[in-house]
This record gives structure tokens, C-alpha cells and sequence, in this order.
């Protein structure tokens, strides 16, 4: 472990709960079996690995191989091999029951958000004692039917992500309901992993567009959170260093999927993004109508391909100012200069509308809701739906009323 970078995530005080740790600069598979055996002192692992990583590449059996060289031969008493999109609580349900037959003392998850999300949710199912649908149903923060108390979370998570949703880094999960198909956000301190094992190698298994899209709703994190007129300095430095990171290297790993230099900008400048939402900075529109988007079928990264440029032409009026930094951060990077002339943008004289479309435009992500299958009919119901999530209520304009979600969505309906 002597080439490890091994150190908290945040800073002292960054984050409301104990910050994890990050480690990189070794196999992501002997950097898991040292912390698992060494740091956390657990000697049974259940896995939960993406379903088409698992399938398709060698990394599972790395990795299990690797845990159980270090502890012994059946360490690894789980694994669970994809679940589908939007952690549907049937599958949350599926392996809670794994992890409590197995005794499981540590999860780690190999893939994207989706298992992010179940590990945490599991942790605070097993500590209290959830294994039905409405046991589950009274451990999500708003719940008509909280319980109260919630006992904390024990067991604690190692993520090894492979996308750049950073959801890894905050003790916030959310799920879908399979009977309602809403989704609901399960929040308690103690579901944080606690560390967080970073690869570039790892990342290039991703699909190319899966990587892209999620590495867009980093940038929509930083630039929500820049457009915040309830933002404060920490977190304007956090974001405008995530962008810093995120965008051109998005831009060279769209150009050269193999690079793997750009692909640990990208990770590192997804963990600045996410820091914005742990200083307690609101977000707005392009985050609240998205989550309604996800239950559709829409990809989370994809919701901010097709809003965000939309949610700041919206938000403009207000908030212009705050907009004037998101460029000046843009413009201010020669890769995405280069980009933004050829596309024959000026600065100074486009907003920041045109500048992120055209960047998502040359990251080849969808840019309608038509093209991510979401038609006109479905309109309305989004629109009414959108007016409950938090991040709507909080936009710069914030969103009270039916025509003004309306409003944004006919900007992006695309047919």
C-alpha cells in the first residue's frame, strides 16, 4: 500500500457527518481487502456489484479474490449482482434479507449510484430491524409514518464508484416505492460511507455516455450551486473548483476515453461538487424537476443534460449576477474556450444557457425530452408532481405554480 493516497474527503467541518476517506493511486481491489481487514477489522463482505460490470469484465472476481486472500476463504458471504435503476425498495428488501441471514459485518459497493443508494438504505433497515414495505416506508425523512426514534446505522460501506454521481460521499439515499413508484429520500448521519476507493481504470467499464451524463449532473451540482442565491464562499470556491475539474475533463475524456488523467480529475471534481450540497447550499429546478424525471426512466445524469440550460434561462432575471460567475469559471478554461468559439459563441456575449448547451452538445448528450423518451402527454403530471420536491421550492424563482414548471418544460419538450 506504499503508492496509496489515503485522506478525508472534506475538511474538518465541511460536511455534517465525520468525513470519509478517500484512497487512490493503488488497485482499487487490494486498497478494499487492506481497509476491509485492516481498518474496519470485518470479516464478512457482502457485495453488491453492478449487474453489467459483473457480467461483462473481471472486476467481481477480482475483487472478491483480493478480500479473500487478505481475511480467508469465504469472507465474501454476499453478493448481489445489479439491481435495477432508482433502488426500488422490492430489491432493497431482497438484500437486507441477504445481509441479515449471512451476518454481514461490512457491505461494499462496485458500481454507480443506484447501489450507493441501496447500501445506505440496507445499513438503516438492518439497525432497525425493516424488512417489510411499510417498515421501510417509516424510515424515509418526511414519512407520514416516521418512527421515532430511528436507531443509527452500524455497519459501515466502502464504495468503489464507477460513475460520477458522488452520492457516495453524503448520508442521503433515495428510493422508488414499487407499489406508489415515488421516490422518497432516506437521510440519518449514520448511512455516510465510510470510505470511498477512486479508479480511473475502473471508471473506463462504464459505458462512455453513462460516465458523461453523470459527470453533467456534477457540473449541474456546481452550477446550481454557484446560481444559489443562498450560496456562501466555501461552497462558490468548492463549486467553481468542481468545474474547474469536471468540465474540461469531460471534454478530454470525450475526446480520448482511455485517458485516465482527465477520468481522476473527473472523480475528484465530483467529490468538490457534492461538498456544495453538504454546506447545505439548496439547489434548484434542474435537481427538483429531474427527480420527477427518474421514475420515468430517465438516467439522473440525463435529467440535467436536458434542464439545466433551460432552469438558468428561467432563473436569469434574478440571478444574473450569480450566472456572470458560472461564465467567467467557463470562458476561463482554455479547453473549454476552444470549444465554445468553434461553436461560435462570444464572450461576454452569450448567457449561460447557450454556453452549457453547447457544451452538452459536444459531450453528444441528449438535449430534449423527446429524445429521452419522455413525451408531451406526460407533461402535466411532471409538472404537478415537480411543485412538492424541495429543490423546486427552492429555486431562485422559486416554483409555485403548475405554469410556471410548464414553462421550463415546453423549453425542452423538443418535439
Amino acid at each position: 500500500m506504499s503508492h496509496e493516497i489515503y485522506t478525508p474527503a472534506f475538511p474538518p467541518g465541511e460536511s455534517p457527518h465525520p468525513s470519509p476517506y478517500i484512497s487512490y493511486g493503488t488497485p482499487y481491489s487490494q486498497a478494499c481487502a487492506h481497509h476491509v481487514a485492516s481498518t474496519f477489522h470485518a470479516r464478512r463482505v457482502y457485495i453488491l456489484a453492478s449487474g453489467a460490470l459483473s457480467r461483462n469484465t473481471t472486476d467481481l472476481p477480482s475483487l472478491v479474490h483480493a478480500l479473500e486472500s487478505k481475511i480467508g476463504a469465504g469472507a465474501v458471504v454476499g453478493i448481489r449482482k445489479g439491481i435495477r435503476p432508482h433502488t426500488h425498495y422490492s430489491d432493497v428488501l431482497a438484500m437486507v434479507h441477504e445481509a441479515a441471514t449471512a451476518t454481514a459485518d461490512i457491505l461494499v459497493t462496485l458500481g454507480g449510484g443506484s447501489l450507493t443508494d441501496a447500501a445506505k438504505i440496507i445499513t438503516l433497515a438492518l439497525a432497525n430491524a425493516a424488512t417489510t414495505l411499510p417498515a421501510l416506508e417509516s424510515l424515509y425523512f418526511d414519512s407520514p409514518t416516521l418512527r421515532d426514534p430511528i436507531l443509527p446505522a452500524t455497519i459501515p460501506i466502502i464504495c468503489i464508484p464507477t460513475s460520477l454521481s458522488a452520492g457516495e460521499y453524503t448520508p442521503i439515499a433515495g428510493a422508488t416505492n414499487d407499489q406508489t413508484m415515488h421516490k422518497h429520500s432516506f437521510q440519518h448521519l449514520s448511512i455516510a460511507p465510510r470510505l470511498i476507493i477512486l479508479s480511473p481504470p475502473l471508471s473506463t467499464t462504464t459505458p462512455l455516455r453513462v460516465w458523461l451524463s453523470t459527470g453533467v449532473r456534477a457540473v449541474d451540482h456546481c452550477v446550481e450551486a454557484l446560481c444559489s442565491l443562498a450560496s456562501t464562499a466555501r461552497a462558490d470556491a468548492n463549486a467553481a473548483a468542481g468545474l474547474r475539474a469536471l468540465v474540461p475533463g469531460l471534454l478530454a475524456t470525450k475526446a480520448d476515453p482511455g485517458a485516465l488523467e482527465p477520468r481522476m480529475r473527473c472523480l475528484l471534481g465530483a467529490r468538490d461538487a457534492i461538498s456544495c450540497g453538504l454546506l447545505r447550499v439548496p439547489l434548484g429546478a434542474s435537481h427538483g424537476i429531474g427527480h420527477q424525471l427518474g421514475p420515468l426512466g430517465v438516467g439522473h445524469g440525463e435529467t440535467s443534460c436536458v434542464l439545466l440550460p433551460a432552469v438558468v434561462r428561467f432563473n436569469k432575471s434574478v440571478n444574473g449576477a450569480r450566472q456572470g460567475k458560472v461564465l467567467g469559471v467557463m470562458w476561463g478554461e482554455a479547453a473549454v474556450e476552444e470549444v465554445l468559439s468553434r461553436r461560435g459563441l462570444g464572450r461576454g456575449e452569450s448567457d449561460l444557457g447557450d454556453v452549457l448547451d453547447a457544451v452538452f452538445r459536444e459531450l453528444g448528450m441528449p438535449r430534449s425530452l423527446k429524445e429521452v423518451g419522455v413525451g408531451r402527454e406526460k407533461l402535466p403530471a411532471l409538472a404537478e408532481g415537480s411543485l412538492s420536491d424541495r429543490w423546486c421550492k427552492s429555486n431562485p424563482i422559486p416554483l409555485r405554480e403548475r405554469e410556471q414548471v410548464m414553462e421550463i418544460l415546453e423549453m425542452v419538450v423538443g418535439d
